[in-house]
């Protein structure tokens, strides 16, 4: 079953209410939302008006204090809206039985997990461990990864969402730092009359691709956009009335584009994998002195050799003369527009669980929860994941129909 992204603040509170309040729940769950004690993390998994959804289909909706203020909102929205407010994140995990987060958890979050709950948040592979794997299968935890959640039209509809906001806002961040107050080379992305734009090479050709695409050519860049798909090479280059130059990221031409780069979008990501490393040391070492590298892949990885992450408030380093961005949550800078569009996807996911009976019951019949587990009791579920580590894996589907 598909769910369809919503967006709350077009068509107004009560159309969604309409939209999704159709009947009581079979069960109420009982829903937290503890802080976000990740460094620079200021988004919120739920809007005041998604738990007010929520709290009109029977749940019961438990926010620590504070919770969705760098979002711009206030606890009073929230209690207005139903939900409890509790006073530390201690109270939030003991009070719920599905915690919904934003960031993978932290060491000190760990030890608030009670066995048998589920938690829905990102997972970052690029920087998991073992032992966090480990931890939640000890305590028989029900994991549902943002970056894995997939519908049957096999889409992902909430890296999606994030991947439309990271690509725009890459190339907004780009172009800042290529002035010459923040280190740059001291020019103008889309260049005047007379004088040549900057030169922009994207690598990857998916929807953060797409989205740096379209806001490079909004500024009045040249673009060039490099990927091994020919098909979405393809797809994009129609997409965009052929405004991108586009070229296969072989060793040659990646070699050559980047010579003449001004700026960097590192968007090369393979789904539930690492990203590829495409662009060598060498490579970077060949670029312009004071152009621009944006690794938005760098949760899973990175696709730069030289990339290594960074933070909001400290953003930025120099590797050969060249500038790195690679923030891995750079959606946490607009935190209010990615909460809306992160509350637009789940809000209907949670009410299909309630429907259901509860996650164990959802995952049989919705195939993009399904999907999106990647740690169910005592088991790794995912592939990829028992791959990197070494560790054994059984299949979620064996293990959910054994318990039918």
């Amino acid at each position: 079953m598909d769910i369809k992204p919503l967006d709350t603040e077009q068509i107004g509170l009560k159309t969604l209410e309409k939209h999704l309040m159709r009947s009581k729940s079979e069960v109420s769950l009982k829903i937290g939302l503890p802080k976000e004690i990740s460094f620079d993390e200021r988004r919120v998994s739920l809007t005041p008006g998604g738990a007010s959804i929520l709290k009109a289909n029977g749940h019961e909706i438990f926010i620590e204090k504070g919770a969705g203020e760098d979002a711009n909102f206030p606890d009073r929205e929230y209690a207005d809206a139903g939900a409890e407010i509790a006073y530390s994140p201690d109270d939030v995990f003991k009070k719920s039985d599905l915690i919904l987060k934003i960031a993978p958890l932290t060491k000190d979050e760990f030890k608030l997990l009670q066995p048998g709950q589920a938690l829905i948040s990102a997972l970052h592979m690029g920087s998991q461990t073992e032992d966090y794997l480990k931890a939640l299968t000890e305590k028989s935890i029900i994991g549902i990864g943002y970056e894995f959640i997939r519908g049957e039209d096999k889409e992902f509809p909430i890296v999606r969402m994030m991947h439309e906001i990271t690509g725009s806002m890459s190339v907004q961040i780009a172009a800042h730092y290529l002035e010459s107050m923040s280190g740059g080379q001291g020019i103008m992305l889309g260049g005047i009359s007379g004088v040549p734009p900057a030169t922009v090479v994207i690598l990857g050709a998916g929807i953060t691709g797409e989205y740096a695409a379209r806001t490079a050519l909004g500024y009045g860049a040249q673009v060039f956009v490099m990927d091994t798909d020919l098909t979405a090479l393809r797809r994009l280059e129609n997409a965009l009335d052929r405004r991108i130059i586009t070229a296969v990221a072989n060793h040659q031409y990646l070699s050559t584009a980047l010579k003449f780069a001004d700026i960097i979008i590192g968007a090369a990501m393979a789904e539930g994998e690492r990203s590829p490393c495409w662009v060598t040391d060498e490579m970077v070492a060949g670029m312009k002195a004071g152009s621009v590298i944006v690794d938005t892949v760098i949760d899973q990885g990175g696709c730069v050799a030289t990339s290594r992450p960074t933070t909001h408030s400290n953003p930025v380093y120099s590797e050969h003369d060249v500038i790195h961005h690679c923030v891995p949550n750079i959606p946490a800078n607009v935190p209010r527009t990615a909460t809306y569009a992160l509350n637009n996807v789940l809000v209907p996911y949670i009410l299909a669980i309630g429907n259901a009976g509860g996650v164990k019951e959802c995952l049989w019949e919705n195939v993009a929860l399904r999907n999106g587990t990647y740690s169910y009791k005592k088991h790794i579920t995912k592939k990829t994941l028992a791959k990197m580590f070494d560790m054994p894996y059984r299949e979620i589907e064996m293990l959910i129909a054994s318990q039918i």
